[in-house]
């Protein structure tokens, strides 16, 4: 059961920080406020912590320790948001939703390689299912691919953010079997990842600057507090719990989120396609929760 409403929760927050980001779009470069994001999430988590925790540290954390979970962070909280924000400029948000719904598969890959977990088919064909679907959902985006502009070096961008994702769920499971808490490892990875973006402006020679409108602010504070603190503990916790092959499957459920709160703010138009896309995120995400045999047997029992 609690994995469950990890799983909704993280489903319907990141669903729902695609609409709160555009708050956040404007007058402050997008890498700047990544780094205002998860410097003001380490801050909450590190004050959490310390208020509210009732477990001491279940282990002194090495020097060692400290450096996957600077990894952890620069490639979860950093470098895979810094990338995506550049890919966008080359292509349209959609096709960057269906690029980052790899991560599932590329899950699936690294925990064989890093880990050697032996893969499941069910969560295998899930993602194939989820991918094809989350394709035909954005599909007038897939269309517009082209070879002949700037849309293949956006394409190789997104690939390569999803890449650090992965590796970053890769670095949680190393801090996992390591005894470190998923609070423990995500308020220092939030912080490094922070860093990292401050530096990343720095080089970049890009402006800092700070929105201090209203709408400004309090898309900040969600992202941070409950779209960081709160989504990644979820996930991050999935991740320990299920795995982060099935993990991952939330990357292909959120966007259909997305779309429905678009529905009824922005006025999005459902189609035949998108539709039947959905359908098939949803089967893949039966084959995603279902245990071994659960199917087959809810299938007999139909037929009887």
């Amino acid at each position: 059961m609690q994995n469950a409403a990890f799983y909704l929760l993280t489903i319907l927050i990141w669903g729902s920080s695609w609409f709160v980001i555009t708050f956040q779009l404007g007058e402050v470069h997008p890498v700047v406020s990544v780094a205002y994001r998860f410097a003001l999430a380490g801050v909450i988590l590190f004050a959490f912590v310390h208020l509210f925790s009732r477990k001491k540290e279940e282990k002194q954390l090495s020097v060692k320790d400290h450096l996957f979970m600077a990894a952890q962070g620069l490639m979860l909280f950093s470098f895979n948001y810094s990338t995506f924000y550049v890919a966008t400029g080359y292509l349209p948000s959609g096709l960057v939703a269906v690029v980052f719904c790899t991560i599932s598969i590329l899950n699936i890959v690294n925990q064989a390689i890093f880990f050697k977990k032996k893969v499941d088919g069910r969560v295998l064909i899930a993602s194939i299912l989820g991918l094809f679907g989350i394709g035909l959902v954005f599909l007038p985006e897939v269309k517009i691919l082209s070879f002949e502009d700037d849309s293949m070096f956006g394409l190789a961008l997104c690939l390569l953010a999803t890449l650090f994702a992965s590796f970053g769920n890769m670095l949680a499971m190393r801090n996992n079997n390591a005894g470190i808490s998923v609070n423990t490892y995500n308020k220092w990875g939030m912080t490094y990842g922070a860093i990292g973006s401050f530096v990343i402006v720095l080089l970049a020679g890009i402006e800092f600057k700070i929105d201090t409108s209203f709408d400004y602010l309090w898309s900040l504070f969600y992202l941070a507090a409950v779209a960081s603190v709160i989504a990644f503990g979820c996930y991050l916790t999935l991740v320990k719990n299920i795995g982060a092959d099935r993990a991952a499957y939330v990357a292909v459920l959120f966007p259909i989120v997305a779309l429905g709160i678009s529905t009824f703010y922005e006025g999005y138009v459902w189609t035949l396609e998108a539709l039947a896309g959905v359908i098939l995120i949803l089967v893949g995400n039966m084959l995603v929760i279902s245990k071994p045999g659960q199917i087959k047997k809810w299938l007999r029992l139909k037929a009887s």
